[in-house]
């Protein structure tokens, strides 16, 4: 975090320096892209005033150099927040928005086609859901595994599985479970290059939904207790873990209490 927003004062330093037109479009270029990874930083931290101030300057900087690419991400990251935050109509809008002007053989346009899927998955709306999953799938198909799987604007077929895993899970589909394995045995036993850990937390609650979906609350409750144990999960997967606590008490679940009792002291926020 502190890397990406020395780089990104580092860039509007130059911004004083002469240069050729070409020179200062690659420059916004690259602060447009640092003012994203940091905005996203900032969401998974739970800073939220301050993602949506670098989210508004990364969108700035994607207009003036004319580049879609990041403008359409701003819009999927905003999507992203509005999903978490509740307000799923507006999750839905701005998905849409970001596809209307991402590059086609882009990946925003896979991800926010992908977000779409998951903010229609939280609104219970089944047919929407799958036409969107559907989408991402065709897209998806054709990619090959990148060289760097954890760059984050890059999309692969691992990422596709992790969130189909969550949105048929929000949609109460039993076949949630079979991705949610695969996504996390992958990440842990990964064929090449280093396990995933704070990915494979998050996998975690992906299974753990999953598992209530196919009605075993027991296994989802130890499976979440993992994940929150871990110490890898970030602030904005935090509600997801809430969620799970939620449905696990309400089955009176007998781990439920360790569960519960897991997620206050290691991750609810402190007065």
């Amino acid at each position: 975090m502190l890397t990406s927003r020395r780089h990104l004062g580092y860039v509007f330093q130059l911004m004083d320096v002469r240069m050729t037109l070409a020179e200062r479009r690659r420059l916004v270029v690259v602060g447009g892209w640092l003012a994203l990874l940091a905005a996203t930083c900032d969401i998974d931290l739970g800073r939220r005033p301050a993602a949506a101030a670098r989210l508004r300057t990364a969108a700035q900087l994607a207009e003036h150099a004319e580049h879609p690419e990041i403008l359409a991400w701003t819009l999927e990251t905003r999507a992203w927040q509005r999903l978490t935050d509740g307000d799923l109509q507006e999750a839905v809008k701005l998905a849409c928005g970001a596809q209307e002007i991402a590059p086609r053989d882009g990946s925003a346009f896979i991800q926010a086609t992908a977000q779409e899927g998951r903010a229609w998955a939280r609104l219970g709306a089944g047919p929407e859901t799958r036409e969107a999953l559907a989408r991402v799938e065709q897209l998806v198909e054709p990619l090959p595994m990148p060289d760097h799987p954890e760059h984050h604007y890059r999309y692969d077929p691992a990422k596709s599985d992790a969130y189909t895993a969550t949105t048929l899970a929000w949609i109460g589909d039993p076949a949630a479970e079979r991705y949610a394995r695969g996504v996390l045995a992958r990440l842990e036993r990964p064929s090449s290059g280093p396990a995933r850990p704070r990915r494979a937390a998050s996998a975690r609650l992906d299974l753990a939904l999953a598992l209530l979906a196919a009605d075993q609350p027991d296994e989802a409750a130890h499976t979440a207790l993992e994940a929150v144990t871990s110490g890898r999960l970030v602030p904005s997967n935090h509600w997801r873990a809430v969620e799970v606590i939620t449905a696990v008490e309400a089955r009176s679940v007998p781990a439920a209490a360790e569960l519960s009792e897991a997620y206050r002291e290691l991750c609810a926020p402190t007065e």
